[in-house]
């Protein structure tokens, strides 16, 4: 389950018939955190007409979460759009936020649709993608004389290591792709063994 997402925040700017669309993006994890950015932009544009927004949480091939807002704008004319395209190029964990001024003309709903579809469109053109990998925590028991071997193995599976405790024997916790914890196991067997995960 590896897709697109955005490696840092971006921002576009499109003016259609003397409405300026201000199209920001950026990368997320939660309904909550793209929610902030959301209420961080109608702050930043409190005098707006229209602040709307898609999100998608988890794979876009196979949504676990995902939501849009046409905040005023007619049904279906700006987040539905805005979500079409970051499922049309797959990029997942990102929300889209469109701010829009209205500039006196008047765009109809088929030129509503094609505004915010060019906005999205113009944002993700800016964007710079990554792999997303999914990430798993794992705890890793081992000898005292046997640590730096087992992070050595984490490390140059391009896992991390967090805690790490002391008693008995060292305990360390460390986060690596989900696809590589069988590949770990084997590698770890003569430095330590992989706690199993309750």
């Amino acid at each position: 389950m590896t897709y697109q997402t955005l490696a840092a925040p971006v921002s576009a700017r499109l003016e259609i018939k003397k409405s300026d669309f201000i199209t920001y993006a950026y990368p997320v994890h939660s309904r909550e955190k793209a929610m902030f950015h959301v209420e961080q932009l109608r702050a930043k544009y409190p005098d707006a007409r229209h602040h709307c927004w898609a999100y998608i949480i988890g794979d876009p091939n196979n949504t676990t979460s995902a939501g849009f807002d046409d905040d005023g704008e007619p049904n279906g004319t700006a987040g539905r759009p805005i979500l079409n395209v970051l499922q049309h190029k797959s990029i997942g964990n990102v929300i889209v936020i469109v701010v829009r001024y209205f500039g006196g003309i008047k765009l109809g709903a088929g030129g509503l649709t094609r505004a915010y579809a060019g906005s999205a469109q113009a944002v993700v053109d800016e964007m710079t993608l990554t792999t997303y990998v999914p990430m798993t925590q794992v705890e890793i028991e081992a000898d005292f004389a046997n640590e730096s071997q087992v992070r050595y193995v984490v490390e140059d599976m391009g896992g991390e290591i967090g805690d790490v405790s002391y008693s008995k024997c060292v305990t360390l916790t460390a986060s690596l792709p989900e696809a590589d914890v069988e590949a770990l196991k084997e590698r770890l067997s003569i430095y330590g063994r992989l706690l199993e995960q309750e």
